[in-house]
């Protein structure tokens, strides 16, 4: 395992050098996405309005209060990924995005455009809101500002992290391996417990 400081944008290189288990910590700018962005993009054919290629993307719908033409931060915490999986994998090919921030983890559609295209997803703490927050410097600017809070959203960063990295570009995926690692110790535990 090793540790990286990433400055976006990305490129191919820097995401093929991390491998599952690794620890990332970012700077530079890092763009919110959801649920309504994505089916804005995908389902309504609507070209977003910024460049995402090279990004991080993270899964987010923040609390932020509009104060004059500025957004000022309240909490911005971060959504479970995996409802979002049929998503990722155009975001990278038509979009050139690097990297997705979030819970839980994707599916093996996303698994295997990070594994052609160079991409990784990389993990953060449930429950971190508070911190992830004072990590993000500022909301630069609020795209699609009628879909808020599923709008997009560019942060920038400082030392963003750390992120572990559960999917690498080299089709390893922590989460398949846990799963796995639990299935298997699952016939000592129903003998310790006496289940047939």
């Amino acid at each position: 395992m090793a540790h990286y400081n990433l400055t976006t944008p990305l490129s191919e290189e820097d995401v093929r050098q991390l491998k599952v288990r690794d620890t990332v910590t970012v700077n530079g700018h890092i763009f919110g996405i959801r649920d309504a962005t994505q089916i804005r993009m995908f389902d309504q054919n609507q070209e977003p309005p910024v460049d995402l290629k090279g990004a991080i993307c993270i899964h987010t719908a923040p609390s932020l209060k509009k104060v004059g033409d500025r957004w000022e931060k309240i909490i911005i915490g971060t959504t479970t990924s995996t409802r979002m999986e049929r998503f990722t994998p155009p975001l990278m090919e038509k979009y050139g995005v690097r990297a997705i921030v979030g819970k839980a983890g994707l599916l093996e559609g996303s698994l295997e455009a990070m594994n052609r295209l160079g991409g990784c997803y990389l993990a953060i703490v449930g429950g971190a809101a508070a911190l992830e927050t004072t990590q993000i410097e500022e909301v630069e600017e609020v795209f699609w500002e009628d879909l808020h809070p599923e709008a997009i959203y560019k942060f920038r960063v400082k030392d963003f992290g750390p992120l572990i990295v559960a999917m690498d570009s080299h089709s390893n995926h922590i989460y398949f391996d846990v799963k796995k690692q639990a299935l298997e110790r699952l016939p000592d535990i129903y003998k310790k417990l006496g289940v047939n």
